[in-house]
């Protein structure tokens, strides 16, 4: 097979087994991960190289990019300490213990141990949300998995890369020092600097396909440029993201916002789902090339580096749990999770894409570097499978689930919309006015699930009649050629905005699988 015929292959898997986790409520990471190792053992599978430079950029970029773009700068200011406790010190901390199992164990150089803790150090939160989402938990808990995610994998991709130039150069000088010192400021200047020029390139691309280019262009350039000036591609990434975030207005392009939406979901979906099945793949090249007393040491090592781990996790979440009570006992304003919540912060701690990527990223010279990423596959694994398919039963165990809060909340806020839309429109004249302001105020007086007799719901009902009605007349139209292609699809698409607009949240969603 090519490897196209290859990659269409393993997305028509990818795609049946996808099916298979929303029905069975389970992440579907571990599922594509388990799934690439069946499929590599499979006689004349394909083996797909990926080239280490490129891994990084390809698929680590446009998923910051998309989270860094969409996360409240608010809720990191209000979750300073957590997010700096999770991202900088947990990391650290999981480093320095995999590095101590490492050279006890199996006796790895410093510098080897190192490279394997900064790979398997950093949790992402891509299973942990996607159960999440399905069973929402407290703002602040989905705030911190999804901020800490973010920060994490700059520290770890930080270390990563120092260990990689000192195993490299044979040592640490102070030119490597000073390099590796001023990488994350650096990153952070040049990612708003860049962020800033994005921003005003942005306005000229506005409602075109290469508007939507150029954001996946600029993700790229910002990794990219900020690797050849050796400061840290990934707080570059952010930061330019959020710089980008920030200087958007209300007056932006809803049409454009929207596309991009649905690209950039795709998109970073693809990269997820390719990402994990191509590391399964791997897993057929890295057991061939062992013996079996090799294999045996590898996967005897892998399992205490997969205990250490998620040990580590759930004590350093007690660890600031601890903390945080005795601060808040002395009238410091952060209030502490619920036990329950910080064991579920503890658990969360599955690692994913930016593990796999930096275990791709190893260079084929590198020492031992079958054992390292044989050990870093079975951490993503293992966890995703263990503490993934737990997440869920383990929220309603607990009782975190807050569906009936959150949906109180998001009807709040709609009629807090709708409030707002009212009083702008209250001292206008005019039917039209009146009529607007009618539909507002239904809205402001009743919630979504409102009897079947209300104004709000009767409407919707006579909405979607009438466009299902214009498109039986559109389709009769296209039929007799009374109009051209181009035109029927703008109408299609004129009466597809009017539907959703009355629809029903499930009938707006785009999950994952």
């Amino acid at each position: 097979m090519t490897f196209f015929e290859t990659l269409v292959a393993l997305l028509a898997v990818a795609i049946l087994l996808l099916q298979i986790t929303r029905r069975m409520h389970l992440p579907y990471p571990g599922i594509l991960a388990a799934a690439g190792v069946g499929v590599a053992m499979l006689p004349g599978a394909p083996t797909i190289p990926i080239d280490p430079p490129t891994a990084l950029a390809l698929f680590i970029a446009p998923v910051l990019v998309d989270s860094a773009y969409d996360f409240p700068i608010g809720a990191a200011r209000r979750m300073l300490l957590p997010l700096i406790f999770y991202a900088v010190i947990a990391v650290l901390v999981t480093t320095g213990v995999v590095v101590s199992i490492s050279m006890l164990t199996v006796g790895l150089p410093i510098a080897v141990a190192v490279t394997l803790g900064a790979i398997v150090a950093p949790p992402d939160a891509a299973a942990a949300t996607a159960v999440l989402s399905n069973l929402p938990v407290d703002r602040r808990v989905d705030a911190l998995l999804k901020g800490e995610s973010l920060f994490n994998d700059a520290t770890a991709l930080l270390l990563f890369g120092a260990a990689l130039t000192v195993q490299a150069r044979g040592g640490l000088d102070g030119a490597t020092a000073l390099q590796i010192g001023f990488a994350a400021p650096g990153g952070i200047l040049f990612g708003i600097v860049f962020g800033f020029f994005v921003s005003r390139l942005r306005p000229f691309t506005e409602n075109t396909v290469g508007g939507t280019l150029l954001q996946f262009v600029y993700a790229f350039s910002t990794w990219l440029i900020a690797e050849h000036l050796h400061l840290s591609a990934v707080l570059a990434t952010v930061s330019s993201a959020m710089t980008i975030a920030m200087l958007s207005t209300v007056d932006d392009s809803p049409r454009m916002r929207v596309h991009s939406f649905a690209v950039w979901t795709t998109v970073v979906f693809l990269l997820n789902v390719v990402a994990f099945l191509l590391m399964g793949l791997q897993a057929r090249n890295i057991l061939e090339s062992m013996s079996a007393s090799e294999l045996e040491r590898a996967l005897g090592f892998a399992a205490i580096v997969v205990g250490g781990v998620i040990l580590t996790r759930l004590a350093m979440a007690f660890l600031l749990h601890a903390y945080v009570i005795s601060r808040h006992r002395r009238g410091k304003l952060l209030s502490p999770f619920r036990h329950g919540e910080t064991f579920l912060v503890g658990w969360s701690g599955m690692r994913g894409l930016v593990t796999l990527a930096t275990a791709f990223a190893l260079p084929a010279d590198f020492p031992e570097r079958n054992l390292v990423v044989l050990t870093a596959f079975s951490v993503v694994l293992a966890t995703l499978v263990i503490q993934g398919a737990t997440l869920a039963p383990m929220i309603h165990f607990l009782k975190l689930g807050r569906q009936a809060e959150v949906h109180e909340e998001l009807e709040a806020a709609r009629r807090s919309l709708a409030e707002a839309a009212f009083q702008r429109l209250e001292k206008e004249d005019g039917a039209e006015a009146e009529a607007i302001r009618t539909i507002c105020r239904d809205h402001w007086n009743g919630p979504a699930e409102a009897g079947e007799t209300s104004p709000l719901t009767r409407r919707r009902k006579l909405t979607i009649a009438a466009v299902i009605a214009q498109r039986q007349r559109l389709e009769e139209l296209r039929d007799k050629d009374k109009i051209g292609a181009t035109q029927y699809l703008e109408l299609q698409e004129d009466l597809d905005w009017k539907q959703l607009s009355v629809g029903s949240d499930e009938d707006r969603r785009i999950t994952e699988s």
